[in-house]
C-alpha cells in the first residue's frame, strides 16, 4: 500500500478519536482529506473494497454521533462509488462548522470585552474609594482572564498613577513594558512613577530608554527635566528644558523650567 493510502486509512482512524473529545472541526477535516486522497489515487480491487468500508464506517460513526448531529443538520452517508458526493457534503459541514465557531468566538470575545470594561469600572470606583488592596484583587482576576494584553496592564498602571498610587502604578505598568518594550509611552509612565516615589536613579534609566526610542518628543524631554528637579541636578534640568524648547519653541512650561533652572545654578 502507498504512503498516501497509509495516511487515509491514519486520517479516518482519526475521525472517531476527534468525536470522543468533541472536536468537529479536525474529525471532519480528517475524513474530508481521507476521501480526497482516495480519489487521487489508483486504487486494487481489494484497496477499493477496504476503503469503501472504512469510508463507509466513518461516515455512519460521525453521523451518529449526538453532539455532532446537534451542531450539523447535514446527513452524512456514503454509497461505495459515491466519494465524490462524500466529499461535497464533508465540505459543506465544515463550511458550517467554521461559521459556527466563528461566530461563537465573536460572542465569546464581546462577553469578555463586556467583563473587562465592567472590571476595569469596578476596580477604579474602589480606587475612588481609596480600597486599593481589594481594587489589586479586581485588576489581577481581570489579567488572569486576559494575561497577554499590555495595554491592559497599562491602563491599570494609569489608574493608580492617577490615584497617586505609585507603587502600584510601577507594578502594573512594568508588567506591560516586559509584554511591549517597544512602547515608549509605558518608559514614561514608569519613569513619572519612579520620580514620585524618589527613586531617581531608576527614573532616569528608563528615562533615557525612552529617549533612545523618541529624539524628537518634547514633553519627553520635559519630563526628565521635572525628574532632574526633584534631584537637584540644575545642569540637566537646564539641558533638557532646552531640548524640550528645540522642538517646540512655545512650550511655556519648559521655559520657566529652563528659567528656574538658571536661577538655581546661579545661585
Amino acid at each position: 500500500m502507498s504512503t498516501e493510502l497509509t495516511q487515509a486509512r491514519q486520517k479516518i482512524s482519526q475521525v472517531s478519536t476527534f468525536l470522543k473529545q468533541a472536536k468537529y472541526i479536525p474529525a471532519v477535516e480528517s475524513l474530508h482529506q481521507a476521501v480526497r486522497i482516495v480519489i487521487s489515487q489508483p486504487l486494487m480491487r481489494q484497496e477499493k473494497e477496504e476503503f469503501a468500508e472504512l469510508l463507509q464506517k466513518a461516515a455512519y460513526t460521525l453521523d451518529s454521533h449526538k453532539g455532532f448531529r446537534q451542531v450539523i443538520p447535514l446527513k452524512v452517508e456514503y454509497t461505495p462509488g459515491q466519494e465524490r458526493e462524500l466529499l461535497g457534503v464533508l465540505g459543506a459541514c465544515l463550511s458550517e462548522l467554521r461559521s459556527s465557531a466563528l461566530s461563537e468566538a465573536k460572542d465569546q470575545l464581546a462577553a469578555l470585552e463586556r467583563r473587562r470594561d465592567d472590571e476595569l469600572e469596578r476596580g477604579q470606583q474602589l480606587i475612588d474609594a481609596a480600597e486599593y488592596d481589594q481594587a489589586r484583587g479586581v485588576f489581577d482576576e481581570l489579567l488572569g482572564m486576559i494575561p497577554d494584553d499590555p495595554d491592559l496592564k497599562g491602563d491599570i498602571g494609569d489608574r493608580f498613577l492617577r490615584a497617586g498610587r505609585y507603587e502600584e502604578a510601577f507594578h502594573y505598568l512594568s508588567q506591560a513594558l516586559e509584554q511591549s518594550p517597544e512602547s515608549i509611552h509605558f518608559y514614561n509612565r514608569i519613569g513619572i512613577a519612579l520620580r514620585k516615589l524618589g527613586r531617581y536613579e531608576t527614573a532616569e534609566r528608563y528615562y533615557l530608554k525612552a529617549l533612545e526610542y523618541s529624539k524628537d518628543d518634547p514633553n519627553l524631554y520635559f519630563n526628565v527635566g521635572r525628574l532632574y528637579v526633584d534631584w537637584k541636578k540644575w545642569d540637566d534640568v537646564a539641558l533638557m528644558a532646552q531640548k524640550a524648547l528645540k522642538h517646540n519653541p512655545d512650550f511655556k512650561e519648559a521655559g520657566k523650567m529652563l528659567a528656574f533652572a538658571n536661577k538655581q545654578k546661579a545661585k
